[in-house]
């Protein structure tokens, strides 16, 4: 679904690009904010929508957080420190080939799976005194 690129979209795409890391949508909206003071939050919303609808954005949808954005858009993994809720790509293969497994086994139409590995990041393990 490609649609038009807007001056709107390419300001949500700037911000984005310019926080590190995985933003949510409000810390994206704080920062085209600072980019162009008059663009509205309902606009960067759905400016995030839009992105993700075509591809260029993959929302990462969390269980227990708002959810966040990633540039990378391919297949992949992601770990999630429960204390600080750092969100970092993982970079081991997607298994592609577990769609097909499971929906053999279920008889579902699997388009995709998601995972998230959960614990503690390095750094909060160490503030924590847990020196695996």
């Amino acid at each position: 679904m490609k649609q038009r690129s807007t001056p709107q979209r390419r300001l949500v795409m700037q911000a984005v690009s310019e926080l590190e890391g995985h933003p949510s949508a409000e810390e994206i909206y704080l920062r085209a904010v600072q980019l162009c003071p008059g663009i509205g939050r309902a606009t960067v919303y759905r400016c995030l929508k839009l992105l993700v609808l075509e591809g260029r954005l993959r929302r990462v949808g969390l269980s227990d957080a708002a959810d966040r954005y990633d540039r990378k858009t391919q297949p992949h993994y992601h770990l999630r420190c429960e204390r600080c809720g750092a969100l970092i790509d993982l970079a081991v293969p997607y298994l592609a080939g577990l769609d097909a497994n499971v929906g053999r086994h279920t008889q579902f139409e699997i388009h995709r799976h998601i995972l998230i590995f959960e614990g503690l990041c390095p750094d909060c393990r160490q503030r924590a005194g847990n020196h695996r």
